[in-house]
Order: structure tokens, then sequence, then C-alpha cells
């Protein structure tokens, strides 16, 4: 159940990460709603996750969930650039990440 939590808090912090670029572009209730309720989750989820994982594997993994993730939200949604250095450091942190829990 600790690597759904950990999933889910990574989900969490690209929604409040969205929300934080949403401010930019347009401050409303609705979009700083969204940042706060975004990272109150993440960090809900995270401690629940960092109840049976230990704290360096589960921060790596949360914290590359949330850099890939917003990446890939600001490529998709945001006009992003799409190059492929920017890709491969993506994909270097995941295999970071994923090889921090192998090693781990």
């Amino acid at each position: 159940m600790s690597w759904i939590f950990l999933i889910c808090a990574g989900a969490f912090e690209v929604v409040g990460v969205t929300g934080l670029n949403m401010i930019r572009q347009k401050k409303t209730v609705l979009t700083f709603s969204v940042f706060i309720l975004g990272l109150a989750a993440s960090f809900t989820f995270l401690s629940l996750a960092m109840q049976s994982l230990p704290m360096g594997t589960a921060y790596a993994i949360w914290t590359g969930i949330g850099t890939v993730g917003s990446g890939l939200v600001g490529i998709l949604f945001y006009e992003e650039s799409k190059s492929w250095k920017r890709l491969l450091f993506m994909a270097m942190v995941l295999s970071a990440a994923v090889g921090l829990k192998l090693i781990g």
C-alpha cells in the first residue's frame, strides 16, 4: 500500500506544481486552490508512504515523479521544449530513482 501512497504523492505533487504555474498565469481562487490542495495531498500521501518506506527511497521516488511529471505537463499543455536532451535528462531522473530502489 505504501507504494500506492507514494505514486499518489507524486501525482499530487504534479497537480500542485501545475497549480503554481496556473497562479503565474492568472490569480484566482481556483488556481490557488489547485496549488494548495495539490501540495497538501502530496505531503499527506508522502507521509503515509514514509511510514513503511525508507526516507531516502520515498523522497527520491516522490521528487522523480514530480520532476518528470511536471516536465511532461509542461511539454503537453504549456508548449515547453520537447528537445531530445530534455527528454534524456527526464529519463535519467527516472532511472536514478529506480536505481535507488533496486540497490536499497
